[in-house]
């Protein structure tokens, strides 16, 4: 096995193994990409306070998600098309973070079935949802997560139009992929994946192919996501998506304090200050930028937690820092998956464990329950700077 020792150490492995439109699919933010590389810099203006001659034994990173015992604050983000980085995807990055101790979000734009990773894991998965018109299937969807008993939902609030992403577009990736000689010839010198894709049942999206009105087929999936997203999306939709599941559930996308106050009064559970990747709305702010207003909006009437931008462990224990209660890597484990498969999952997970471990240490902590502000220089126009 390679010496791993940051995530970019898999993300160089990754790019040499998977085929580049899935590559380009993962790396890659919406215009100009101006908030994707936000997201990721703005963590280094927040500064680090080093402290001395204190006790670093016993140290714990373990603390509650949502009320679930997590072994850091950290969860795998709802990544789709994840069983196309690597055959049978999802089920590898599953059972990587449930050995791992920390949550696993299912897409509903996954490969790999709500059933298919039920079936391969033994602990329980949280299932994410988009805000669909079809009451019949988002209803059946929550179901189906039920009866496979997932512990949580996620409703993702930010996607009622698609944000345009130049590469996804020449690359012909969409729901199905549109293949062209030229990625087709890509994919060919991409041997072990291809192995992998030759070895495996599941291609297509499991959650939808099947399930969907009038989607029997792969032919006829691009029609049905051209037309399920509901763009007249509002709170009150959003409230009847909440009493067709009675378990815990995250609402994924603010970015605005305005909407995290919205967000206490339909029932949720948890928030994610998410920008979806910097792949939305380009020229937003980056999810840490905006952490420190919510947080100031909400306090502690909502948990709060922070997706975009996580790298490191120092990310996860800068992010708690600022308030929020947990994190989520995307693009992280998905450069683990697409290098390694299971094992680079898990070894993603360890490097941004052992980043937030020592990290956390150095800066006066042995209990992540106890990092706060105090232990950032943050500068002085970090979040307020604009009218």
């Amino acid at each position: 096995m390679p010496v791993i020792t940051n995530i970019d150490d898999l993300k160089r492995i990754y790019r040499r193994r998977v085929p580049k439109m899935f590559y380009d699919y993962a790396e890659s933010g919406s215009w100009t990409e101006q908030t994707f590389r936000a997201n990721t810099t703005d963590f280094s203006e927040l500064l680090l306070r080093q402290r001395i001659a204190v006790d670093m034994g016993n140290r714990t990173t373990r603390t509650q998600m949502i009320g679930q015992d997590v072994s850091m604050p950290v969860a795998l983000a709802p990544v789709g098309v994840t069983g196309m980085q690597c055959a049978d995807g999802e089920i590898k990055a599953a059972r990587a973070a449930e050995a791992f101790g920390v949550p696993f979000t299912l897409s509903t734009m996954s490969i790999c079935s709500i059933e298919d990773v039920a079936e391969h894991t033994e602990k329980s998965f949280w299932f994410q949802v988009y805000t669909l018109k079809d009451d019949d299937f988002m209803q059946r969807l929550f179901d189906r997560a039920k009866a496979a008993q997932c512990s949580a939902a996620m409703i993702t609030v930010d996607l009622q139009v698609l944000g345009q992403r130049h590469k996804d577009i020449k690359n012909g990736l969409s729901a199905p992929p549109k293949l062209t000689p030229k990625t087709v010839a890509n994919m060919m010198t991409k041997v072990h994946w291809g192995l992998g894709m030759l070895g495996t049942k599941r291609r297509f999206f499991g959650n939808i192919v099947g399930h969907a009105k009038g989607v029997t087929d792969p032919s006829s999936l691009s029609s049905w996501t051209a037309e399920a997203f509901d763009v007249s999306l509002d709170w009150d939709r959003i409230r009847t998506f909440r009493k067709m599941w009675d378990g815990p559930l995250i609402i994924k996308g603010i970015i605005d304090e305005r909407d995290a106050l919205e967000a206490l009064n339909v029932g949720a559970d948890a928030i994610i200050v998410s920008n979806h990747g910097g792949r939305q709305l380009d020229g937003a702010l980056s999810a840490i930028r905006a952490l420190p207003r919510i947080m100031d909006a909400v306090g502690d009437r909502i948990e709060v937690h922070l997706d975009s931008g996580i790298r490191s462990g120092q990310d996860v224990l800068k992010a708690v820092a600022m308030g929020a209660k947990g994190t989520y890597i995307g693009r992280a484990f998905v450069y683990g998956l697409g290098a390694m498969g299971e094992a680079g999952v898990t070894r993603a997970l360890e490097v941004i464990h052992k980043e937030l471990d020592v990290s956390m240490a150095f800066c006066g902590h042995r209990d992540i329950k106890t990092v706060d502000r105090d232990i950032l220089m943050i500068p002085r126009d970090f979040s307020d700077k604009w009218l």
